[in-house]
């Protein structure tokens, strides 16, 4: 993953607060999830380097966890060593905004709303993402929506987009179980295309986790392309 992609997450899914220290730029979740809370590598780590960085992260009190990145192979073994379990390997997906703007979206299937509505919250928490998320969606600087989906006429699922510079990133895409598999993903991908474009995004994107087959399938049947790849150890 790039410097940029690192900006354009932190950009749109932002920590709630950032500290350098040394090689290691730590993040303070505030029980907002591992991308919120990893803790990277700007430059070559030590093994004290990485004493510090763990003693810092429990003194946040959060787990000792770190984001590895293309380039971080030194880091990655060193971390290995020390007992560090691979969590979640994830893909960032990209295409031109202009790329899923050719069909137009059903009526009455997806909302932009912000803030979110209370069923829009109770959607999210459904999926595991509670208010300390929803916190981080709160921090996004940038343009950012919420999306309402609907399917036959009931609420059916959830979705956040926010942007960086040229490029609009969705995240807690999230659709009720009973509304799965009746291509809510796929409309809510083109939805985000759209608000993309109003809002001067050149660029669409999104973070899939590789164990994410079915979403993976979704990406790349959009004709989006993998841009970059991380993965994170932790220490339980």
């Amino acid at each position: 993953m790039s410097n940029n992609w690192a900006e354009i997450v932190d950009g749109t899914w932002p920590a709630a607060r950032y500290q350098r220290l040394g090689p290691f730029l730590l993040r303070e979740g505030q029980g907002g999830g591992s991308r919120v809370s990893a803790a990277s590598a700007l430059g070559p780590a030590d093994e004290d380097d990485i004493d510090a960085a763990e003693a810092a992260m429990l003194a946040m009190g959060q787990k000792r966890i770190f984001c590895l990145r293309p380039g971080d192979e030194a880091l990655d073994a060193m971390l290995a060593q020390r007992g560090y379990d691979i969590l979640d390997p994830v893909n960032i997906y990209v295409c031109p905004v202009s790329r899923l703007i050719d069909q137009p979206i059903p009526p009455v299937m997806v909302f932009s709303i912000w803030e979110p509505l209370e069923i829009m919250r109770e959607i999210w928490a459904s999926g595991g993402i509670g208010p300390e998320r929803i916190a981080v969606m709160e921090r996004a600087k940038g343009p950012k929506t919420g999306f309402l989906l609907r399917h036959n006429d009931k609420p059916s699922g959830v979705a956040f987009v926010a942007m960086h510079a040229d490029t609009a990133m969705v995240h807690a895409l999230e659709v009720l179980p009973e509304h799965r598999r009746q291509g809510l993903g796929h409309w809510t991908m083109r939805a985000a295309a759209f608000w993309a474009r109003d809002h001067g995004a050149q660029n669409l994107s999104v973070i899939c986790t590789k164990a994410n087959e079915g979403a993976n399938g979704l990406y790349r049947a959009l004709g989006m392309e993998i841009a970059g790849e991380y993965h994170y150890r932790h220490l339980v």
